[in-house]
């Protein structure tokens, strides 16, 4: 633990930063082009409305995934606070009681899943022809689910170690396993959608697998018995209440999905469904240095509040900022110029190469301003502030997003769905700017005080 302390509170912070963020950033790529080449490969081998079933069931093992994801970061948010004031002790326990919470929770929906298959399908647009090709992915990926869970639960608490290449490697193998089991399924044993269900579950097996195996292992801090297991209520609800903000962006999402999927069909038709489906891969490839930067930031920053270190927390969150700011206003002149190139990737079908780079831009009209927002609702929650995070987290996907999908198209149609994504993000990045504003001069006042404190 000394080590984790010298390098979170005295490491220079544009140093530490990129320590920290670099590997989250490499994995996150190796996740995204994952991602992409799996959907290369659907479209390519089997079909646009393959794009399309995938569009629909990833999200939904997503929000399986997300439970796990919720108990993780907050979980990790509050072992960087404990680890920060040396309540080690605190820490074990956390991480037992987020292990029984994500087993309890992904097997629950799990089962919901399989009982009411196709009436979860249709609920998240699984319209017209897409529930076909739809019902066989989601037969055999919901099963690996919980393993996904599982691998969303323990990264954030490697980062909150101060382990990021464990984190990175965590996220490069299943990638990989999935590309290589994408080719023997689909393309060599021509099994279809089925195929790439399969190929994508095993993937979440060996995340899963490797994760939860390290952190039992002796390269961890945090190794336990089976007395940390038991669920403490003060703890669950500690966990809970910071776990929320992810768990409510991860719903917001997944409702986000379900009113986008059912717009896009109404005002388009499957194809407009599959050019949303190749938008949101490539945002999850183009966005990785920033969501790494973001993942690299929150540790840092946790730590260093809960060892009231208050200088450090405004120069990480100033300095995570400006990178950010810097990388997403070269990612904006990339969309810029090569969307019809990024299109291309993934298929072939001419309304598709027409109408999706014009989609893609203007769906991310506002990329400048994007890190800045993340950045600044995830500063919350790291600090272990559940209110103004949870407040920031909704107002881009619940305040503004989804309400300007169901209204904007009655004027615009199709392109109205594409004008909400930029028009939420302005507004969503000016809120945050008034709440960082007053967090950083409370954060200046709380320094003075401690100051003054030392000083007697």
């Amino acid at each position: 633990m000394n080590k984790i302390a010298n390098e979170l509170s005295t490491e220079k912070v544009s140093s530490l930063l990129l320590k920290q963020s670099i590997p989250a950033s490499i994995g996150i790529l190796v996740m995204s082009i994952n991602m992409i080449v799996d959907t290369i490969f659907v479209g390519q081998w089997i079909g646009v409305l393959a794009i399309a079933a995938i569009t629909v069931v990833l999200p939904i093992s997503f929000l399986i995934s997300s439970m796990g994801m919720a108990v993780g970061v907050g979980g990790s948010s509050i072992i960087s606070i404990a680890l920060g004031a040396n309540n080690i002790e605190k820490a074990k326990t956390i991480f037992g009681n987020q292990i029984s919470l994500t087993a309890i929770i992904s097997l629950i929906l799990v089962g919901i899943c399989i009982l009411f298959e196709t009436s979860v399908l249709t609920l998240f647009g699984a319209n017209g022809d897409i529930i076909t090709p739809a019902i066989p992915y989601f037969r055999v990926i919901i099963i690996g689910a919980p393993f996904l869970a599982f691998a969303m639960m323990g990264n954030p608490i490697i980062r909150a170690l101060g382990k990021p290449k464990y984190a990175m490697v965590a996220l490069i193998l299943p990638a990989i396993a999935n590309i290589i089991l994408d080719i023997i399924f689909i393309k060599v044993f021509d099994w279809g959608m089925f195929g790439a269900g399969l190929a994508t579950a095993l993937a979440y097996a060996v995340c899963g697998i490797f994760i939860v195996g390290f952190l039992f292992s002796s390269k961890s801090e945090l190794r336990i018995g089976i007395k940390y297991l038991q669920l403490q209520k003060k703890l669950v609800k500690e966990i809970t209440s910071l776990g929320s903000v992810t768990l409510v962006r991860q719903a917001t999402s997944s409702i986000l999905i379900i009113v986008l999927n059912y717009s896009l069909f109404k005002y388009g038709n499957e194809t407009s469904v599959a050019i949303f489906g190749i938008i949101n891969r490539l945002m999850m490839f183009i966005f990785f240095p920033i969501f790494g930067i973001v993942q690299g930031f929150i540790p840092i920053a946790g730590y260093n509040y809960g060892a009231e270190l208050f200088d450090r927390v405004k120069d990480v969150l100033k300095t995570a900022i400006k990178y950010g700011t810097i990388l997403c206003s070269v990612i904006f002149v990339c969309i810029f110029l090569f969307n019809n190139q990024m299109a291309a990737i993934f298929t072939t079908d001419e309304t598709l190469l027409t109408e999706t780079p014009k989609a893609l831009l203007t769906c991310l009209l506002a990329t400048p301003f994007i890190a800045f927002q993340l950045i600044g609702s995830s500063y919350f929650q790291a600090v272990g502030k559940a209110t103004p995070a949870l407040i920031l987290t909704l107002l881009r996907q619940s305040i503004f997003l989804i309400p300007f999908i169901i209204i904007l198209p009655i004027f615009f149609e199709l392109k109205g769905i594409w004008f909400a994504f930029p028009i939420s993000d302005i507004l969503a990045t000016i809120v945050t700017y008034f709440f960082l504003k007053k967090e950083i001069k409370n954060l200046n006042q709380s320094n003075s005080l401690r100051s003054n404190s030392l000083l007697k």
